[in-house]
């Protein structure tokens, strides 16, 4: 089994569709761990603020295969895509930052994410939620990197939401 970590972001009604998308990874990877929720204003473009976390699986299935199931979760939460605008509000964004310690440059799978380091929005909720493990190009862990970074310039604000429980209440 491979430990896996993937952003979770949304801001079309946020709060359903981050609920969504962890109950959609339940369902297909059963429990999984899930970082504190952060509400981040849009990056690179004009719209309403994303809420953000991180989410860690373990599964045996190809980075490919996982990449297919992400696209049929963003199906399932109505996630529209403007093949000439990729910075557009999103009903569920997935995003496979770590496929363990995998490194590929090449798309589609390039992993680790590049982001990963880049956004407050991705490393704060992974640091928190991992802050032992490493990055697998940097060879410094992802707590060493959080601590590094200007907080400043990219200000998150906790989100007092439950989403394991809303993914449950969801399914129940």
């Amino acid at each position: 089994m491979t430990r896996v970590y993937l952003g979770l972001g949304s801001n079309i009604e946020p709060e359903r569709n981050l609920a969504l998308g962890v109950a959609e990874l339940e369902r297909r990877f059963g429990k999984l761990e899930l970082s504190p929720v952060y509400r981040a204003p849009a990056v690179g473009f004009e719209s309403p603020d994303f809420l953000n976390a991180v989410a860690a699986i373990e599964t045996a299935l190809a980075p490919e295969t996982l990449l297919e199931i992400i696209e049929e979760i963003h199906d399932v939460a109505g996630r529209e895509r403007d093949a000439t605008n990729k910075w557009v509000a999103r009903s569920l964004d997935i995003d496979l930052l770590l496929y363990g310690d995998l490194v590929s440059p090449e798309r589609p799978l390039r992993v680790p994410r590049g982001d990963v380091l880049d956004y407050a929005f991705v490393l704060r909720p992974l640091a928190e939620l991992a802050p032992g493990d490493v990055h697998p190009v940097t060879g410094r862990t992802f707590a060493e990197h959080w601590a590094e970074f200007d907080a400043s310039a990219e200000p998150l604000t906790p989100v007092d939401i439950d989403l394991e429980g809303a993914a449950a209440s969801r399914q129940n």
